[in-house]
């Protein structure tokens, strides 16, 4: 008793000392649930505040924002209540004595709260953060790395360091969270190198079993897309945490996506379908402005007539509250789905119109070509919208901005080409890549068409302009020594200027970079030669033999790009059994993963090649895939939906007629049918010209039929019958098809019919086709496979195929009609008829 007596003291001391130690004021901002009560705790205690409470005060004041809905944040309020304007001058005083922590999230605080960049407070923490860089923790660092870029600070020397710190500490950071943060902030600063390492590190961490937020991984994508780099591999693998992460995720989460693989051209069928049902669900409880605006923009491109027309109508009754960045994103998704909706389109103009002059150069291009392509009458609003991109112009500098400028101009109903535009583009279009000459050069031709006749000014004013065009752009193409960089120019220019005046120098580039090509980027130069149309033995050669020695390297789905030239421009290398295996080889492992109409291109591809791997025929014209592909066109943009179905009818089709043992049905008929319904085939004055011949020289219209339809719906240009002594055989009934007056086919009533007279023993079926430019590579007389399959197919069918090449028709030797007689006599007669 008498020791316990003598603890008793001590035991009332410590408690004593315990109670006096207690911060009262740091107890009391923990327990605040509200903005209001941390100033108030604040206002008492101004002289007592330490900076572990100032610390305090902020981190809550963000935090109680944070966790709200966008809509619903107060930060203009907080920002001006003058006890947080205590809170600053505070926490400048104590700068030094903050901890690294605290001295981050204070900044990442104040800039959430909209304290302005200028603000001293914000200037004096990043000058300490400067001197104490190198000793920040990862998470800090990635924090201070957002901050500097909210300020806009990506190119300065404090981003430059922590570049730095990044690449030299790569390998230690295991927090996939922080790494893509820093892989975002820094991309500007990211050399090729370092953004390998980058994309290398985030493949090794996402394969981690541990559960993943969507956020991390959209921002692995956003780097990729700023980039303008795709790493398939850590794309499926992101794709497949956004599968795992989709029932939590709202419309403002897909849209993202959405747009991030939209620019990436990344097309992913289970993504899109999961997309749809859940944006479906989210309809009911996306009732506010900003919720709707990203449900539309999400949904309505993909959505039934049922659902798109309440989405309409949802649109009209909201359209009044939406903001000028909302209403602008509506009108473009009603462009892209080709609305035809009047009543919501001009309620979401008149929106727009009040809206003008509260938009960038850049809003402000996309309205009006969304406009112009949704043919929109409304003279008043195309000069306002001319006014204000004229002044746009007369103030920008930028050669992006001036040309994407000049081209909305260009669309606009005005025939002139202005002084203003001719000027800026003198003052910049040496800076301008091959893509932006490109899209200069399409303006031109737009403003020559409209030209109602050619004044010798105006006509020197063009050519001068095309020709400074084509200067820069040779010499751009003369002064490269980046294959890579060149191919990401090259990767969307298209149009007559080009093919015209930079084709050949482009050609020449790449030829004089040939050791350039590599694994990484065969499958853009393949796809580029395809769009060209550009056969080049020597580049095709050194695809092939990359592709053979480092297939393993390339990624399975690149394997269609790299194919795609010998497929379509009918070459086959030196190597090419070699090539053709290893790369059916490579992808057949990975046939699961392809979307569904890649693997049909893909197997079209080979198929005009000769070649038809059983594994992939069996993988595509199984129920389970078929049914996946009729899911997936339901989500595919309208052009790429109608190849797809067009590819795999072929497929279809060469199947039938080569591979019989496949025992693969034929079920297109009535798709044909539909198509031969809807086909408006025109016979052209050279086509006339040649029917004209062969009537003479078979001896009557009675003994060449127009435009006949075989079984499996090809369509022959001529047909005609010879007997075994090769005298022409007439015809028992008239073509199914009629010639008008202007040279239209018309269908009689009925569907085309694949019945055919029988010939009598001995007699041959002779199809007659003229080649048009079109079926040659455009820089020789090298005839493509589209050709040759088709007449492949044709002799399977019976035909003897005659083909007349337009440069043998069109030739100097055929001038006369007696000439033109003796090429179809020699050609489908045969030597001892001339």
């Amino acid at each position: 008793m008498f020791r316990l007596r003598c603890v008793n003291p001590c035991l009332r001391r410590l408690l004593h000392v315990g109670a006096i130690n207690r911060d009262q004021i740091l107890e009391g901002l923990q327990v605040c649930s509200t903005e209001d009560q941390v100033f108030d705790v604040v206002s008492r205690n101004k002289a007592k505040l330490t900076v572990d409470h100032v610390g305090c005060a902020v981190r809550m004041l963000w935090d109680f924002q944070k966790d709200r809905p966008c809509f619903l944040r107060t930060i203009d309020l907080t920002n001006s209540h003058p006890q947080f304007v205590t809170l600053q001058v505070l926490a400048e005083n104590k700068i030094t004595q903050m901890d690294d922590l605290t001295l981050v999230d204070v900044l990442y605080a104040f800039l959430r709260l909209k304290v302005e960049p200028q603000n001293s407070v914000v200037q004096q923490i990043v000058s300490e953060a400067w001197l104490r860089i190198d000793r920040l923790p990862m998470s800090s660092l990635s924090k201070l790395a957002v901050c500097l870029f909210d300020q806009q600070l990506q190119t300065s020397p404090l981003m430059g360091r922590i570049t730095s710190i990044l690449d030299q500490k790569l390998t230690t950071i295991d927090d996939l969270r922080i790494l893509s943060i820093l892989m975002n902030t820094v991309t500007i600063l990211v050399s090729p190198r370092l953004r390998d390492a980058l994309i290398s590190r985030a493949n090794h961490l996402l394969n981690s079993p541990r559960p993943l937020a969507a956020n991390t991984p959209r921002r692995l994508v956003q780097f990729m897309r700023n980039f303008k780099y795709m790493d398939r591999p850590l794309l499926e693998k992101c794709n497949r945490v956004f599968m795992h992460n989709i029932s939590r995720m709202d419309a403002d989460d897909i849209s993202i996506i959405l747009g991030l693989y939209q620019s990436l051209q990344f097309n992913n069928c289970d993504f899109r379908l999961a997309a749809k049902e859940r944006l479906i669900e989210l309809i009911n409880i996306s009732t506010g402005a900003f919720s709707f605006c990203k449900l539309f923009v999400a949904l309505a491109p993909t959505a039934s007539m049922k659902i798109r027309e309440r989405l309409d109508n949802m649109a009209y009754l909201l359209a009044d509250e939406l903001n000028p960045q909302q209403v602008r994103a509506i009108l473009e998704v009603l462009e892209e789905i080709q609305s035809r909706n009047l009543s919501l389109l001009n309620k979401i103009v008149s929106v727009i119109q009040k809206n003008l002059h509260l938009y960038s150069s850049a809003e402000l291009t996309r309205i009006t070509r969304t406009l112009v392509l949704l043919h929109y009458q409304n003279s008043e609003l195309f000069a306002t919208l001319r006014k204000l991109l004229l002044s746009f112009l007369q103030k920008s500098f930028y050669p992006s901005e001036v040309v994407m400028l000049t081209r909305v101009l260009s669309m606009l109903p005005s025939p002139r080409l202005d002084k203003d535009v001719v000027s800026r583009l003198d003052e910049v279009v040496a800076q301008c890549n091959l893509h932006e000459l490109t899209t200069v050069s399409f303006a031109i031709s737009k403003w020559i068409q409209k030209e109602p006749f050619y004044r010798h000014n105006t006509h020197s004013k063009y050519i001068r302009l095309l020709q400074r065009l084509s200067h820069c752009g040779c010499e751009r193409l003369q002064t490269a020594d980046q294959l890579d960089l060149v191919m990401d120019e090259l990767k969307f220019v298209s149009g007559e200027w080009f093919e015209e005046m930079l084709l050949e120098d482009a050609i020449v580039t790449v030829s004089r970079m040939i050791d350039q090509i590599n694994w990484n980027n065969v499958s853009d130069l393949g796809f580029f030669l395809t769009r060209m149309n550009y056969f080049h033995q020597p580049l095709l050669d050194r695809i092939a033999s990359v592709a053979v020695e480092h297939i393993d390297k390339i990624h399975f789905s690149a394997t269609y790009a790299t194919l795609l030239p010998f497929s379509v421009m009918n070459y086959e290398p030196p190597q090419a059994d070699e090539l053709y295996d290893a790369c059916i080889k490579h992808f057949t492992p990975h046939m699961s993963s392809f979307e569904p109409h890649l693997l049909v291109l893909l197997a079209f591809s080979l198929a005009v090649a000769g070649r038809f791997p059983e594994e992939l025929v069996r993988k595509i014209f199984s129920i389970d895939f078929l049914g996946k592909l009729d899911l997936q066109l339901e989500c595919l943009p309208n052009n790429l939906n109608m190849r797809t179905r067009q590819r795999l009818m072929e497929l279809n089709r060469a199947l039938c007629l080569e591979c019989p043992e496949f025992q693969v049905p034929w079920f297109h008929e009535h798709y044909c049918q539909q198509l031969k319904k809807k086909e408006n085939v025109t016979i052209s004055p050279l086509q006339q010209q040649i029917h004209k011949m062969l009537v003479e020289v078979l001896g009557g219209i009675n003994f060449v039929q127009v435009a006949v339809v075989t079984p499996y719906y090809y369509t022959v240009d001529f047909e005609c019958k010879l007997d075994k002594h090769l005298k022409p055989l007439c015809y028992s009934e008239p073509s199914s098809l009629q010639i008008s007056s202007k040279g239209k086919v018309v269908w009689e009533s009925g569907s085309p019919k694949n019945t055919r007279e029988e010939l009598p023993p001995g007699a041959q079926r002779i199809a007659v086709d003229f080649l048009d430019s079109r079926l040659f590579c455009k820089n020789s007389h090298h005839i493509k496979s589209e050709a040759l399959i088709r007449k492949r197919h044709l002799e399977i069918l019976g035909y003897r195929v005659v083909q007349i090449p337009h440069f043998e028709w069109n030739s100097l030797e055929l001038s006369t009609a007696d000439a033109w007689k003796d090429y179809l006599k020699q050609k489908i007669l045969g030597q001892g008829c001339l």
